[in-house]
């Protein structure tokens, strides 16, 4: 094994953590949007807005990236991005 495979097997726990929060959600966007349609057949522009933050945010901590400025340290934060991804689950669980 190269010292680049070690490297990614070392991650920390919160950055796996992130990685299986945001996969399944960015899938399920992909694959099948119509499970974001309101009781209209509508999409809620402003909860998409926030589901995709989130999950922006989960890949961004996922993979390990850390922002320099402060400003973009707190927009990617894990725990806003944690956040958001709780409310996307929410709303695809018709919560």
């Amino acid at each position: 094994m190269n010292t680049e495979a070690i490297g990614a097997l070392r991650r920390p726990v919160s950055r796996w953590v992130s990685l299986a929060l945001v996969l399944p959600l960015s899938l399920i966007l992909l694959v099948h949007p119509v499970l974001l349609l309101d009781g209209r057949g509508q999409y809620s522009h402003g909860l998409l807005m926030l589901m995709l933050w989130g999950i922006a945010a989960g890949y961004v901590h996922g993979v390990g990236f850390d922002p320099r400025a402060w400003c973009w340290r707190v927009v990617f934060h894990p725990l806003v991005g944690w956040a958001l991804m709780a409310l996307g689950y929410a709303v695809l669980s018709g919560l």
